[in-house]
């Protein structure tokens, strides 16, 4: 297997250097010194940034882009074998790794690496630990899957031995990482077009949690069901938070200001308490900072550090983002496509100020569709008004044969005030004519529904 060792500086290529995982990999080696190119299928803002920053940067991917002196290909997960590029470069004997395995090799070259994982949360958690680790002055190495004011990105590269990055499930990808200390916010059924089951999904989280060394920590949320099955093998110290009773890290007191936004005590394993203010809403919020308070604990960072982490994070782009207001309405984005998510979403919602509540919601893909086709019926429903926009196929085709007008009609039946429209155009016009002044509009999906925002915003 392929091992990246930081002392010796080799030939790179990122086959999708264009995406916002593959970027930041191919910034971090040109960083340090690695001669690093790629390829896209067009222009875009992130490949422009890359090539100020002198990366080689070809549009279309053909064989004449792999060049002999090339020592590593990388490639997405979205390269076919049939890709003229990969074909050339396994021609020529040249090593070729998906983008998991150079995430993880990287990972191998810090002292501290931090995974964040779980069924959702990922982002949001990521970027509160980022924000501490900021305060605290760590100087971290940051991967982060959305956009992040206080790193003015998606990346951060710092010189500490510090790193921290997401861990998706997905394919099996994060079991490519070498973590010193991860994160397990949940483990719930999603991915079904990859996974069996949950239990092929807890089986695939019970390896990740034993990736970690003796000297590592394993911070896990005592919530999810029968979570010590996952961590008994572990080998590393372990410890747990979450609502439970046995969690060692709790949240008492909880309360929200006119925002939604939490304010509690955290308990600690010792029994020591302190008051923790956060500046993004809602319950499950309150949860994640329980996870990034263990993590600071075990890193050493002190509480005055912690509480000025929490207070400068103002949310991830498209995490309960707030874009503006139209017409006196307000207009939020969030990233919600699985149905806990949009139930926590909803009801964060509940206590931001409000009138009435709309969600315009795009479903992603068709077999998540199909597989919480119920689950998403129950939590749209927390809302007063629901928008239903098709469903964003993603990497899919739609040989299941559902659709969105499926699922409007299903939510109908049960007496919920629901509207679909096969265009962006029929969204935006249905929200001008029924929103009033002091109402909530919340764009949501993993797609390109934040567009009826920006839209309706002017943007």
């Amino acid at each position: 297997m392929f091992k990246l060792d930081y002392s010796q500086k080799i030939k790179v290529h990122f086959m999708g250097i264009g995406g916002i995982s593959m970027s930041g990999l191919a910034e971090i080696l040109a960083d340090r010194g690695f001669s690093v190119s790629g390829s896209d299928r067009a222009p875009s803002p992130i490949t422009t940034g890359l090539e100020e920053k002198g990366i080689k940067v070809y549009y279309g991917q053909k064989a004449e882009n792999i060049t002999d002196d090339l020592d590593l290909v990388v490639y997405t997960a979205a390269i076919s074998n049939d890709n003229p590029e990969l074909m050339a470069a396994k021609e020529k004997g040249i090593e070729c790794i998906p983008r998991a395995d150079m995430l993880g090799q990287i990972m191998k070259n810090y002292e501290i690496p931090i995974a964040v994982s779980g069924t959702h949360g990922k982002t949001t958690t990521t970027s509160m630990v980022t924000t501490i680790l900021m305060e605290a002055e760590k100087d971290p190495t940051i991967t982060v899957g959305g956009m992040l004011d206080a790193i003015g990105g998606n990346l951060r590269i710092g010189q500490s031995e510090v790193f921290v990055t997401e861990a998706c499930e997905y394919t099996n990808s994060f079991l490519s990482f070498f973590p010193k200390v991860s994160i397990i916010l949940n483990v719930e059924e999603d991915h079904m077009d990859f996974f069996k089951d949950i239990n092929d999904i807890r089986n695939s989280f019970t390896k990740f949690a034993n990736l970690l060394p003796e000297d590592g920590l394993l911070v896990i949320n005592a919530d999810i069901d029968n979570y010590k099955e996952i961590a008994k093998d572990v080998r590393c110290k372990v410890v747990s938070f979450g609502k439970s009773e046995d969690a060692d890290y709790k949240a008492e007191n909880v309360s929200y200001n006119e925002l939604g936004c939490g304010k509690f005590t955290v308990v600690r394993p010792n029994g020591e308490k302190v008051s923790v203010e956060l500046s993004v809403p809602g319950e499950h919020n309150v949860s994640n900072a329980l996870s990034a308070i263990a993590v600071a604990d075990f890193l050493g960072i002190d509480d005055e550090t912690i509480n000025k982490g929490f207070k400068r994070f103002h949310g991830a782009d498209r995490r309960f983002q707030l874009k503006g207001k139209v017409g006196d309405v307000t207009v939020i984005d969030d990233y919600a496509h699985h149905p806990t998510e949009i139930k926590a979403t909803l009801s964060a919602a509940k206590n931001y100020p409000h009138k009435k509540l709309y969600v315009a919601f795009q479903p992603h893909t068709y077999t998540r569709t199909k597989a919480f086709f119920e689950e998403f019926q129950d939590a749209l429903s927390l809302a007063d008004t629901v928008i239903l926009a098709d469903i964003y196929a993603a990497r899919e085709k739609n040989t299941i044969g559902i659709s969105s007008k499926d699922l409007a009609d299903a939510m109908e039946k049960k007496g919920i005030d629901v509207h679909y429209f096969p265009s962006f155009g029929e969204i935006i016009d249905f929200i001008l004519q029924n929103c009033e002044p002091n109402d909530l509009l919340i764009t949501m999906g993993a797609g390109d529904i934040d567009k009826v925002g920006d839209s309706l915003l002017g943007k």
